[in-house]
């Protein structure tokens, strides 16, 4: 069988940084190809080169056996190559229909046919199985619904070659469900699909063979019937990893922050008690009011209810929590979570920029001195304090928006989507963080749409639905089956 996609000897360069090192990678027609790596492996870089945002220094290309150059995107598109990147490309301010049909607009005579825009938007949606509001502007819709936009909008090219950067990042486990069966029949049809997941369950579920990249070299591939999570996880990051949720031994004390009817607006109440020590994992389904829950509590956004921390009522303005050692992490950290174009330095230290001031003057010195510090002890790879945050990897840039609240001194850390598009050996770097807070008495909860991680790292859980918060429970007393029945259960 003559290859959809056969690369050969891919090489490419960033000044003394080899992003790939003499890559191959062959794909089939009707094959779902998974390629995993940890942040930093080479993936993005591959994906540019296919996607024709960059030129391969080195290395041959071919689709259907006939040489291909990738020398642009639209070269790539005509080529039938689709790409979902893990990074959004969404108008804010134009509408759902809008965007699936972004560069596509139906028109007649230099005028837009609304209807024919809406018919395909509605149908690329069905595909996926949903039904979002067409004429809602994209910008106040959640990232798990701007994925879905995104991954619509791919489909409509009817692609040959489908590329899937981390697509299930921001989707509820019903909602990835639907989109692995919607990767399976594309397969069944003849699409070749790439699929790049973290989520090593779902590559070995759906796709039919891997390519391990590492250090920017193809280190190993197989076919998924013949390996399991363990080995890939081995080939990943060069060595054995024994926990993927390391256990740092911590106790629970006394309650620290009370939560009595908290409310975002149009979603359910959330009552609920964390103690000191406790880490508090909080699964729901998109939609829920998992992240405005959070949004309210903090008061970035209105809501009602009321909180106390340490007996007293506590102020819903984030410079008031920001006073009281409480944090928040965005769950869209290239948003809102992170200052992209400042330094690791600026984003490690902007809540407590006072304590490297003498007479209103910032002494950058003693800033990056005590930022340096802070990178060796979260373990984030990047050159010194001073490199811009948005050069850093996935991982790295979660390890410097978590390390903002250590470095702040935060004993509750709320954080949402922790791990979202991280590896999996970052993944358990953050883990161990987050226990290691808590050994020293510090309080979390966990917003998490990804079932494993809310019971493989918390002591306490609870599902968050439609129609409310259930018990709070120890973790020994759920399952994925439990807690997610419980979500739907509370979505009724």
């Amino acid at each position: 069988m003559i290859p959809r996609l056969d690369l050969r000897g891919l090489t490419k360069r960033y000044g003394a940084t080899t992003a790939l090192a003499g890559v191959d990678l062959t794909v089939h027609p009707g094959e779902v190809h998974a390629l995993v790596g940890e942040n930093g492996a080479g993936k993005s870089t591959l994906i540019k080169i296919l996607a024709g945002v960059v030129a391969p220094d080195a290395g041959t290309m071919a689709i259907d056996g006939r040489p291909w150059a990738g020398a642009d995107p639209a070269a790539a598109r005509a080529a039938g190559i689709a790409v979902v990147h893990q990074e959004l490309a969404i108008a804010p301010d134009l509408s759902v229909a809008d965007n699936i049909c972004l560069g596509r607009w139906p028109a007649a005579s230099g005028w837009l046919r609304r209807g024919e825009r809406d018919r395909i938007a509605a149908e690329a949606l069905f595909r996926l199985g949903h039904d979002l509001p067409l004429h809602r502007r994209a910008g106040n819709l959640g990232p798990g619904e701007r994925q879905l936009i995104e991954i619509s909008r791919a489909l409509l090219s009817a692609p040959r070659i489908l590329i899937l950067d981390e697509p299930t990042s921001s989707l509820t486990r019903e909602d990835a469900e639907r989109l692995l069966g919607t990767i399976r029949r594309l397969a069944r049809e003849g699409v070749a699909v790439i699929l790049i997941s973290h989520y090593l369950e779902e590559v070995l579920d759906v796709a039919d063979r891997w390519t391990v990249l590492r250090d920017g070299a193809a280190v190993a591939r197989g076919a998924t019937t013949d390996t399991d999570a363990a080995t890939l996880v081995r080939h990943m990051v060069g060595r054995s990893v024994a926990e993927a949720y390391p256990r740092v031994p911590h106790t629970l004390g006394d309650p620290v922050l009370v939560l009595d009817r908290i409310q975002a607006a149009g979603r359910p109440a959330v009552s609920l008690t964390l103690r000191a020590g406790e880490i508090l994992g909080i699964f729901g389904l998109v939609g829920a009011g998992r992240t405005e829950t959070l949004r309210a509590l903090f008061g970035l956004d209105p809501g009602g209810g009321s909180a106390r921390l340490d007996g007293a009522a506590a102020p819903r303005r984030p410079a008031a929590w920001w006073r009281r050692a409480c944090g928040l992490v965005s769950e869209d950290r290239k948003g809102e979570g992170l200052w992209l174009d400042r330094s690791i330095a600026d984003n490690l230290t902007a809540t407590r920029l006072g304590a490297y001031a003498r007479g209103g003057w910032l002494s950058g010195g003693r800033q990056r001195t005590a930022a340096a510090g802070w990178i060796e002890r979260l373990g984030v790879r990047c050159r010194d304090p001073r490199q811009p945050v948005g050069a850093l990897s996935g991982g790295n840039q979660q390890k410097v928006a978590i390390g903002r609240l250590l470095h702040h001194g935060c004993r509750i850390l709320l954080l949402d989507e922790p791990t979202r598009g991280v590896d999996i050996g970052a993944k358990a770097e953050i883990y161990r963080m987050i226990g290691e807070h808590a050994a020293a008495g510090g309080s979390t909860i966990v917003v998490s749409s990804y079932l494993p991680e809310i019971l493989g790292l918390c002591d306490t859980a609870a599902a968050l639905g439609r129609g409310g918060l259930s018990p709070v429970r120890p973790v020994a007393e759920w399952t994925e089956t439990t807690l997610c029945a419980a979500a739907l259960e509370t979505a009724r």
